[in-house]
């Protein structure tokens, strides 16, 4: 083989080496990065309402989840329809 060969295969053995290192140590730090502060106790600071309301505002979240339910369950029919269709 020619040298200018041999310089070409460790110059792109040499780059993917780069890029995995370049990888690791990207995977690593972005952790530590991203850690966030322990949320805050509701109501902790006397906001409006005083007492020790949940975060949210105690804010109802059952009709949404019907619906949710609801379109699943609807979503799922029409696939197992579609399928049995199909046999």
């Amino acid at each position: 083989m020619n040298l200018k060969k041999i310089e070409t295969i460790n110059h792109h053995i040499m780059k993917k080496h780069i890029k995995i290192l370049v990888l690791i140590c990207w995977l690593a730090i972005i952790p530590i990065a991203l850690l966030a502060q322990n949320p805050p106790h509701p109501n902790g600071g006397g906001g409006p309402g005083g007492g020790n309301t949940p975060v949210g505002g105690g804010a109802p979240i059952d009709g949404g989840m019907i619906i949710m339910l609801v379109l699943g369950s609807v979503y799922a029919a029409k696939k197992r329809l579609a399928h049995f269709k199909e046999d």
